[in-house]
């Protein structure tokens, strides 16, 4: 290549080196270095020329270059020739030193080419670099700079230049006035250190290892006692850490004698640097260097300066480390450093300090000796082994500390102390304490709340580390095993623990399994010895307590199990068998439960029924006895957690029952009645339960201790009572009597049945009937429980013996009184809901209610329950009583709904009869329309479960009349349309239920299924839904059915209910009403024929204010009747409705098409009208000027109706037999609509907002899904068809795509549509003649039309329609005879000359807007050329071809896509020709530079072309390249694709070369910048590819001269790929 080509082309790069953009930049330097490796002297020399001869380049350009040559030379510093290194050493010293000012971008880069090549040539380098380093006269900043940077790039060949740089350095050092050349000298001196100590440190490796430290310690002396004495204290910050830094690195080179001088100067200054800057790393690592060499040579006066350097370095750790913020962290770790250097000397000292320290209450203080105490614990294991004692007992002070920060350095201390023995020795045990009450820590932030001081340790943190070190001495010390076990056992009983509970459990099972394994005798404990442990039974109790709560204090519940588990021998050898056994299954409940699925009452079972077999399974009293002392001992730990408690009684109980010493039992309920805390509701409960379990066993005790303690002063208002009850003077008696009354209900319930009966009037009313008269509500309500209690346990017995309880109505009487003294406007208390359940359980014993006394209980109970406000009310707020929070509310709302209906039944099933039935409805019957929604709901539940308890429960002896059924019927049906919608389902509930009462009645067997009746139920779901017209259909089957069951004589009492129905509160309901009217009248009515006129009126006048479905589906009835009679009115009154119709009138049109007869008639008068009537008429636009389509009035009203009537289903009929005549005219009204605006209404001032294509379209839309042609309409939505076919501008593509959907999906029915629109293509209206030139040119891309024998019909309607006046309808009839390519190519040859004529005429088309007809001739050639005769085609070849070539770089892009594809589909009519296989290389460049063409389809296309010209080329490998690698969808890799291509190019057509640069250059100037940045890739790949011997094929000048007019395109992209193609200059 010549040399001046490669000249310019890395001139050109020069010039663009500076370039705006980045990705330029890049790749110039790139090529630039690409160019410099292969030729490095040529290139560094034109650099260095540029320089020179660029003296005033900006800095930055001038950067860039320099860098350059840096990385050429870094790289290929072996091959560069010895005069050029001296001359870059020249140019770059010149460089660097030219400016006196500092610049340091430029001298940077310059010095860096220095660094460079001073690793490899450093004598030439130093030679330069000391010419300009001179004794006496003060150097250039970068000549420092310079050599600090080599002595650490080339250590071992700096080192033996140093001496003398010091000695030359050290006069400037006093010369140096300006800060920025004292901080060059100080940095320089550091690097210099470095590398000696470097040197020193690695003799083996260095060129000469005589070099010792004494070499330059005089030198470094003088040159510190400059640093030392003058420039440390600069009041420049950056430059005093330099300085600080080097006085470091220097200290290590002094000698001894001098270093220890220095020390009592030197430490004081450093310390002192800590408050002159923010930045302390710097300072603290140069403190480190200075101790360890002081530490190194054995200093005696570090010692005198050890008060300082603590104080100093404690304030420095104490300091906070922010862990984003590296240097915070480096400078913490030196000042550790700093601490372990000094405590290898001072061991005492620094200990001491420490200690004393951590007595600072300062939390930064604490926290940084904490750090450092840990850091020496781990770091000098055995300097401290003489300290732990001394260390244990000072821990003390920092473990008191509140700050949550303190402590987590003191668990970090306790963690190090474990791993380093110190917890075996004695007050250990403080430290394990510590652990564990910081794992029982509380939460900090509710849940969702987030700290604010990001620094902050929160509760949770803290305890989670707790649990960890907790969980690592257990598993990673071995030694602390016998610290741990069994001492963590302490820790679980004590209340002020319990959130430590799962860690606890957790290690001591972890310690236990080991130990048990290994049979260690140390498993077994020895509770008499170790007297701190709390007891066997204690340990029981707890864990029990704590599995019965399991999901509590983190989840304790599976691990308490599991240490139970592996403590039973420790807890009596004898329950080892049975937990083996029971324990497990009760874990895996616990693995497969959550919080919430887990049913509590079930699981308090199960964990009873362990302790009540383990207990049978002891079998040993006195450790029964002693149990349920340490339990009732137990009960006050418990006083904040009472649910724990509850349970803790109902332990107490169970175990009672299997203790055997009387007195003991005694003892012990005495002990409960005494320190329960009476006050508590909870906590009452717990102990009836407690007592309740305890009487099982010991009945007669237990009733003899509850009357001994109701005769005790505990119910005297007397002092003594504050003496008895511990002095727990805020119990009130009527708490302490609540809780005995509870406790008779409890024993009644759980004492023997056999026993209980006798004992019931005698001892249990007995002692409670006394307080009946009570207003105290906690009495009143343990009265109701107890009752309720009292009454489940007689019916208990009752199943086994007669009973007649005599007192069961006083006690109702009683009952409701309590429901009477209720408030009745809020429910606020449980009362209504426990009277009712108590009442519910009573009723069924005898003797009965009297008619009066069941009138009066249900009236009390009825009407105190409905006429409570909506749960979500909100009550006034009283100054006694707290408003309850939505859940309790919504708890006491369902129970008491529940606990009324359970009464219902109750009363029901003593009298189930029709009769009986009445006696329960009357009394919510009024409720049912209330005008309150809750009032209703509340009403029609009560009644559907009533209903469904008594056909639950009916028997039916003889036959019955179920007189009142009309009446419920009529009652509860409007409700099925209810807005309520637990009313709707619960009405269709009822009627369901009703229906089978009245099939009952009749005699029909129990198991008898009535289809009808049955087909309500589904009812159900449906009515979830509150629309109108399914509500409407559910009341019409509803009332079927029900007209179907019903017995003629109940029929007036329904309809007289129903028009009462008809005032119902509710409208929905009236609706309902009204509609079932409709439809039993209709059904059952036949004989009220008189009476339609006055209805139909009726209606016609409401139907304006009519909202309703139902009503409105009835009108569309009526007036389809009407039609029937007199349809040209009806229509003629419709259509001269005004446009558009209101929806009233809508649905009047579709209500015509139910009847398929009308519907006909209909169809065939508008089809008559819209062909012979104007379809719009052209007006003058007053404001745009031009003209305006107007619909036509009576047309575009008869489409509408027409479209309102397809709707209707039942029009099916008519429209499949009159479909190709309908789908015809709706696609000539749709043509003649497009761009048409709708008429003014004269009655309004307003154009009407109708979209007139609009109308059609949907028309036509509705026409074909009402024949059902499925397939075609999804086709056509999932095309978006619709919205294209109505709007002017894409109105060709949505008949395109109609007519493509008729043609795949319903063929057989085209002829006669074809048939029928022939006649219009000689219409004058255009707008129809194109849609039926786009309908028929898209059925010849289908072949069903060739099978239709359509073929020639529609070939010879194009033919004519070629020359139509319009060219749309032109350019459609080219595109059709293109289709017959794709739809009939077998037809193609018959048609040959036609259709070639016609292709070459629309290539040449002159009134040819948009070049639309030319594309479509080319588009319709390429379609037909894969189908013809090469006979056909053969002499036309090039004629094509030279038409096509210019279109090639057209700038439309349909049109190049089109040509690239024709011009593939010609290569087989040439193939194996010379003239073709010069045209296909004439428009290669072309085509493979427009892969990279910005539009994907032209891509696609050229990809196509190149494929199947491929064989063409006269190259295998250029074929097999294109055919492997032009995929349709592969992407292409474009530059690998050039370059091997390129490779080719050069092997197989060498004399084409000339050619083919030729051509690429030419796109240098292409409209794309793809393609210009492609052909200058081209250019690139075809030099870096190309031999020596075939450069003379190229004009290189040319070739230059492009690249660089590209290297300064516009686009940067361009620009990358033109430095690119320069880089390949080699």
């Amino acid at each position: 290549m010549d040399k001046t080509d490669v000249e310019q082309v890395t001139l050109a790069l020069l010039d663009a080196a500076n370039d705006k953009d980045s990705d330029v930049q890049d790749q110039v330097r790139k090529s630039m270095l690409t160019l410099g490796k292969q030729q490095p002297d040529r290139v560094l020399a034109m650099c260095q020329d540029y320089l020179l001869k660029h003296p005033r380049l900006v800095v930055s350009h001038r950067v860039v270059i320099l860098q350059t040559i840096e990385l050429i030379v870094g790289c290929r510093i072996e091959v560069i020739s010895p005069p050029r290194i001296k001359s870059i050493i020249s140019l770059a010293s010149d460089e660097m030193t030219r400016s006196k000012d500092v610049v340091p971008d430029w001298q940077q880069a310059a010095s860096n080419i220095l660094v460079a090549v001073g690793n490899k040539h450093i004598n030439d380098i130093m030679e330069e670099i000391l010419s300009k380093f001179q004794p006496g006269v003060l150097p250039h900043f970068f000549v420092v700079q310079t050599l600090a940077n080599l002595s650490d790039s080339n250590v071992y060949g700096m080192v033996p230049f140093l001496n003398a740089i010091l000695g030359t350095m050290l006069p400037m050092l006093s010369m140096a006035k300006q800060d920025n050349m004292k901080w060059v000298f100080s940095s320089a001196l550091c690097h210099f250190s470095d590398s000696i100590l470097e040197y020193l440190a690695n003799l083996d490796k260095a060129p000469d290892p005589t070099v010792r430290k004494d070499t330059f310690s005089s030198e470094i002396y003088a040159a510190f006692d400059i640093l030392f004495s003058n420039w440390v204290q600069s009041r420049e910050p950056k430059l005093r850490l330099t300085v600080a830094e080097a006085l470091g690195s220097m200290c290590h080179l002094m000698a001894s004698d001098k270093l220890e001088e220095q020390i009592p100067k030197l430490i004081p200054v450093i310390l002192s640097l800590y408050k002159k800057n923010n930045e302390h790393y710097i300072i603290s690592k140069s403190l480190c260097q200075v101790l360890d060499a002081s530490v190194n040579m054995g200093s005696r006066v570090l010692e005198t300066q050890l008060e300082s350097l603590l104080f100093a370095l404690h304030q420095q750790v104490s300091a906070p480390v922010d862990y984003s913020n590296p240097p915070t962290v480096k400078n913490h770790n030196e000042v550790l450093r700093c601490f372990s250097l000094l405590a290898n000397s001072f061991p005492d000292r620094l200990v001491m300090f420490v200690l004393q320290k951590l007595e600072n209450s300062n939390e930064r203080s604490r926290m940084g000796s904490l750090a450092v105490l840990r850091h020496l614990i781990n770091s000098t294991t055995s300097t401290m082994e003489t300290k732990k004692l001394l260390i244990l007992a000072s821990i003390r002070q920092p473990m008191a500390d509140h700050s949550n920060k303190v402590k987590k350095r003191v668990v970090q201390v306790i963690s190090a102390m474990a791993h380093h023995g110190y917890l075996e020795l004695e007050g250990g045990e403080l430290l394990v304490r510590f652990i564990v009450q910081h794992c029982a820590l509380p939460d900090t932030y509710q849940r969702g709340q987030r700290p604010t001081d990001p620094e902050e340790v929160t509760n949770e943190a803290l305890r989670t580390m707790c649990d960890n070190t907790l969980h690592l001495l257990t598993t990673t010390v071995g030694r602390l095993a016998d610290v741990l076990w069994p001492k963590l056992l302490y820790y679980l009983t004590p209340s002020q623990f319990n959130n430590a509970t799962t860690p606890l459990c957790k290690s001591l099972i972890v310690l236990g399994n080991k130990k048990k394994i290994n049979q260690e005798p140390s498993f077994k404990i020895d509770f008499t010895q170790e007297v701190n442990l709390p007891s066997p039974q204690t340990l029981m109790i707890r864990l029990l307590v704590n599995a019965a709560f399991p999901f509590n204090s983190r989840g304790h519940g599976a691990p308490s199990l599991s240490l139970l588990h592996i403590l039973s021998p420790n807890i009596h050898p004898k329950t080892e068998v049975v937990w083996e056994k029971e324990i497990p299954p009760l874990l895996s409940v616990l693995e497969e439960s959550m919080a919430e699925s887990l049913d509590k009452k079930q699981w308090d079972e199960k964990l009873l029924k362990l302790l009540s077999k383990t207990l049978v399974t002891i079998d040993d009293d006195k450790w029964v006895c002693q149990l349920a002392a340490e339990a009732t001992r137990y009960l006050s730990t418990y006083n904040n957690y009472l649910e724990e408690k509850s349970f803790l009684y109902r332990v107490i109980g169970v175990t009672l029952q299997q203790c055997f010493n009387k007195e003991v039992v005694k003892k012990q309920l005495q002990e409960i009645l005494l320190i329960a805390r009476h006050n508590d509701a909870v906590e009452r409960e717990g102990v009836a339960m407690g007592i309740g379990l305890c009487a099982n066993s010991h009945l007669e005790g237990t009733l003899a201790k509850l009357d001994e303690f109701g005769k005790s002063d505990a119910f005297k208002k007397s002092p003594s009572i504050f003496n008895l009850l511990k002095e727990r003077n805020d119990v009130e008696v009527e708490k302490v009597k609540s809780t005995l009354i509870l406790c008779y209900g409890q024993v009644a319930l759980n004492a023997p049945p056999e026993k209980i009966l006798n004992r019931i009037d005698q001892d249990i009313l007995r002692c409670i009937s006394k307080h009946f008269n009570t207003k105290d509500l906690t009495m009143k309500l343990s009265l109701i429980q107890s009752v309720g209690l009292i009454a489940k346990a007689i019916s208990e017995c009752v199943k086994k013996q007669g009973y007649v309880f005599s007192r069961k109505q006083e006690l109702i009487t009683v009952m409701l009184d309590f429901i009477k003294s209720e408030p009745a406007d809020a429910l606020r208390t449980p009362v209504r809901h426990l009277v009712m359940s108590t009442c519910a359980n009573l009723i069924p014993l005898d003797p009965p209610l009297s008619e009066n006394e069941g009138f009066d209980l249900l009236k009390v109970c009825v009407n105190s329950v409905f006429s409570l406000p909506p749960e979500t009310h909100t009550p006034e707020k009283t100054k006694e009583e707290e408003i309850l929070d939505p859940k309790q509310r919504k708890a006491l709302y369902k129970n008491t709904l529940a606990a009324l209906q359970e009464l219902l039944k109750s009363v029901l099933a003593k009298d189930p009869t029709p009769d009986g039935l009445q006696s329960v409805f009357k009394h919510i019957e009024s409720w049912l329309s209330s005008g309150q929604d809750h009032d209703r709901e509340r009403a029609v539940t009560a009644t559907a479960h009533i209903l469904a308890f008594y056909l639950d429960n009916l028997t039916v002896k003889n036959m019955v009349s179920f007189h009142n059924l009309g009446a419920l019927l009529g009652r509860l049906s409007p409700r099925c349309s209810d807005p309520n919608a637990v009313v709707r389902a619960a009405a269709i509930d009822s009627i369901y239920t009703l229906l089978y009462m009245q099939l009952r009645y009749e005699g029909f067997a129990l198991d008898y299924k009535d289809e009808a009746v049955d087909g309500l139920l589904p009812l159900k779901d449906q009515l979830e839904n509150p629309d109108h017209s399914i509500l409407y259909k559910t009341c019409s089957h509803l009332t079927k059915v029900m007209s179907k069951r019903l017995p003629q004589q109940q029929l007036t009492t329904l309809v007289f209910m129903l028009f009462e129905g008809l005032v119902d509160s509710q409208t929905n309901c009236c609706r309902a009403s009204s509609v079932i009217l409709n439809t039993l009248l209709k059904n059952r009515g036949g004989g009220l024929q008189d009476l339609v006129p006055e209805m139909l009126e009726v209606l016609h006048m409401r139907l304006q204010s009519i909202t309703e479905e139902q009503v409105r589906v009835a009108v569309g009835q009526t007036v389809l009747i009407l039609a029937s009679q007199h349809l040209q009115t009806v229509i003629n009154t419709l259509v001269n409705q005004p446009l558009p119709y209101d929806s009233w009138t809508s649905e009047m049109w579709m209500a015509l098409g139910a009847d398929p007869i009308v519907a006909s008639q209909i169809i065939e008068m508008v089809m008559e009208k819209l062909v012979i009537m104007a379809p719009y008429v052209e007006k003058e636009s007053m404001m745009r000027g031009g003209t305006t389509k107007v619909a036509a009035n009576q047309p575009l009203a008869m489409t509408c109706g027409l479209k309102e009537l397809l709707l209707n289903g039942q029009s099916h009929e008519p429209a499949v037999s009159r479909f190709p005549q309908l789908f015809s005219c709706l696609t000539l009204r749709l043509a003649a609509s497009i761009g048409v605006v709708a008429p003014k209404d004269n009655n309004s001032k307003h154009t009407a907002s109708i979209h007139v294509a609009g109308v059609a379209a949907e028309a036509l839309r509705i026409l074909i899904a009402r024949v059902q042609l499925d397939d075609v309409m999804k086709r056509l939505d999932e095309d978006n068809a619709w919205d294209a076919i109505q709007e002017p501008s894409k109105h060709i593509t949505g008949v395109t795509l109609l007519a493509r959907a008729m043609a795949k999906h319903a063929g057989p029915r085209l002829p006669a549509i074809v048939e029928c629109l022939c006649p219009s293509l000689n219409n004058i209206y255009e707008c129809q003649r194109i849609t039926v030139t786009a309908f028929f040119s898209e059925l010849l891309n289908h072949h069903v039309v060739t099978e239709l024998m359509l073929i020639d019909v529609l070939m010879n309607n194009m033919m004519e329609r070629i020359s139509d006046p319009c060219s749309t309808v032109r350019m459609l009839a080219v595109r059709g005879l293109g289709n017959i390519a794709v739809g009939s190519p077998e037809k193609v040859n018959k048609y040959a000359k036609e259709l070639l004529a016609a292709m070459s005429s629309g290539m040449e088309e002159k009134d040819d807007p948009g070049k639309l007809i030319t594309l479509e001739a080319m588009s319709g050639l390429s379609k037909v050329l894969l189908h013809l005769d090469k006979k056909n085609v053969h002499l036309l070849v090039v004629y094509i071809f030279m038409k096509i070539k210019p279109f090639l770089e057209s700038e439309n892009d349909d049109i190049r896509c089109a040509s690239i594809y024709l011009m593939g589909h010609l290569s087989k009519f040439g193939s194996g020709e010379q003239v073709f296989k010069d045209q296909i290389h004439n428009v290669l460049v072309s085509l493979l530079l427009h892969l990279v063409d910005p539009n994907t389809q032209v891509v696609k296309a050229c990809k196509y072309a190149m494929r199947v010209c491929a064989p063409v080329v006269g190259s295998e490998q250029i074929t097999a390249m294109f055919q492997n690698h032009l995929l349709e969808e592969k992407s292409l890799h474009y530059g690998e694709f050039i370059n091997n291509l390129t490779k080719y190019l050069i092997q197989d057509f060498p004399g084409m070369l000339n050619f083919y640069h030729i051509s690429v250059i030419q796109f240098f100037k292409s409209n794309w910048s793809e393609v210009r940045a492609g052909a200058a890739m081209f250019i690139g790949f075809l030099l870096g590819n190309l031999q020596e011997e075939h450069l003379s094929h190229l004009n290189m000048g040319t070739v230059t001269k492009g690249l660089v007019m590209l290297l300064q395109d516009p686009d940067p992209v361009v620009r990358v790929k033109a430095a690119e193609a320069m880089g390949r200059f080699h």
